[in-house]
């Protein structure tokens, strides 16, 4: 076998299997990822008009979901015998998740493979949630600046004291500060997020837009 061949395939052979389908309940600890609304808004949002986005608002990071996660790899789409949610029980996420669209498919990727019914997994996500404290000064962000992507992690380690710098990571997308995302076990403790989880933004210069 050529050695750019053989090359190839052991780089593949070395990335996290991420295959669908796999039995729900079989996962090593949970990321919760909570995404910066504003962010989210210029990145989608807005051009679907999203209620999310609409000006007075207030939004500063919502829970975009909570994600049975591997050392390596993640499952998604699991096969379960649960039931889907109901309107009632995805609706009843709006007010962390910045609006009700989000949590089916939050259920159907990453819920499903928890091994929880919808009630139980939503009610350990708002758990997850309520668990951490967002820094106070996030909501007095009246204008779009410019930061360190470090300075977003040091404020929730500044808030959280219980928290280390390995069990949260903060992303970036398209120079924007995206998310922040927190590794926690099944029984929702701070843990050391695993190495596919732990992927820092190192932008010195990363756009944090204002709170809408």
């Amino acid at each position: 076998m050529k050695p750019v061949l053989l090359a190839l395939l052991l780089a593949l052979t070395s990335l996290p299997a991420r295959a669908e389908g796999e039995r729900a309940g079989d996962f090593d600890y949970y990321v919760m990822s909570l995404s910066w609304s504003s962010a989210w808004c210029a990145l989608e949002g807005d051009a679907r008009r999203d209620a999310q986005c609409d000006a007075g608002r207030g939004l500063t990071f919502v829970l975009h979901g909570l994600w049975p996660q591997n050392e390596s790899g993640w499952p998604s789409y699991c096969r379960t015998g649960q039931r889907d949610p109901t309107r009632t029980e995805t609706a009843a996420m709006a007010d962390i998740m910045g609006g009700a669209g989000l949590a089916f498919y939050q259920w159907k990727k990453h819920g499903r493979c928890s091994g929880l019914s919808p009630r139980d997994y939503f009610a350990t996500a708002r758990r997850a949630f309520d668990s951490v404290t967002i820094p106070p000064v996030f909501a007095r962000m009246s204008k779009t600046l410019k930061v360190p992507a470090e300075v977003i992690e040091g404020a929730f380690l500044e808030a959280n004291p219980g928290l280390t710098a390995d069990q949260i990571t903060i992303t970036c997308k398209d120079g924007l500060i995206q998310e922040v995302r927190l590794c926690l076990t099944p029984d929702l403790e701070p843990r050391r997020c695993g190495a596919d989880s732990i992927r820092d933004c190192r932008l010195s210069d990363a756009v944090l837009e204002a709170v809408r």
